[in-house]
């Protein structure tokens, strides 16, 4: 089994290593974000960092890099305080990694793929057509990571639309049944299968 130490990661290639630390912490999620400047131009950009941070009230974060380069997602989030989560599916896989090339500001990545903007509800920023799962936010906060110059931005859900063949009756939302992809490392896809659900535990003593 290969072992490598603090030291050794220090020391290797910047490519092996962004690789290797990107890829040891398991499958990440897969979605694509929109968001919409006050000048009506759009912006859709992959990101395999969202995460559950609560069910009540119903939040949702996900980490941004360092802006000291410009940052278009979160320009109009703060600009805005709105943005939508939209779950990559096996169909839309090349375009949505493509979104990963950095644009100008007054470029849309919905104008140089072939990803289509979605408005719903009069809701100022666009979701992606035909993702199975859309998600419309709202910006609540933001916490600076002093590690790394990274932010963990948070928001809250104020309008959630899933197809209908992937809701069950208890509220669980079957991910695989749309083939919704899932990210390994930087540049990896997966589509997951689900094996099974297993009842909520308690202590056997």
């Amino acid at each position: 089994m290969p072992h490598f130490t603090r030291q050794d990661i220090n020391d290797m290639r910047h490519l092996y290593k962004i690789n290797l630390i990107n890829s040891c912490s398991g499958y990440k999620s897969a979605n694509l974000i929109g968001t919409k400047s006050y000048k009506g131009i759009s912006n859709v950009a992959i990101f395999s960092s969202v995460t559950h941070i609560g069910s009540s009230p119903a939040l949702l974060g996900f980490f941004l890099r360092p802006t000291t380069v410009i940052r278009n997602t979160y320009d109009n989030i703060k600009e805005t305080g709105y943005f939508t989560i939209n779950h990559i599916h096996e169909p839309i896989l090349e375009e949505a990694h493509h979104t990963s090339a950095k644009y100008s500001q007054d470029i849309s990545e919905f104008d140089v793929t072939l990803l289509q903007e979605d408005y719903k509800n009069n809701y100022f920023a666009p979701f992606v057509k035909g993702a199975p799962i859309q998600i419309g936010m709202k910006y609540i906060e933001e916490y600076p990571i002093k590690a790394n110059d990274t932010i963990l931005l948070i928001g809250e859900i104020i309008d959630l639309f899933i197809d209908d063949n992937l809701l069950e009756d208890d509220g669980f939302v079957n991910l695989s049944a749309a083939k919704i992809a899932s990210i390994n490392g930087l540049d990896g896809y997966a589509i997951p299968a689900l094996k099974k659900r297993l009842e909520y535990q308690r202590p056997k003593i």
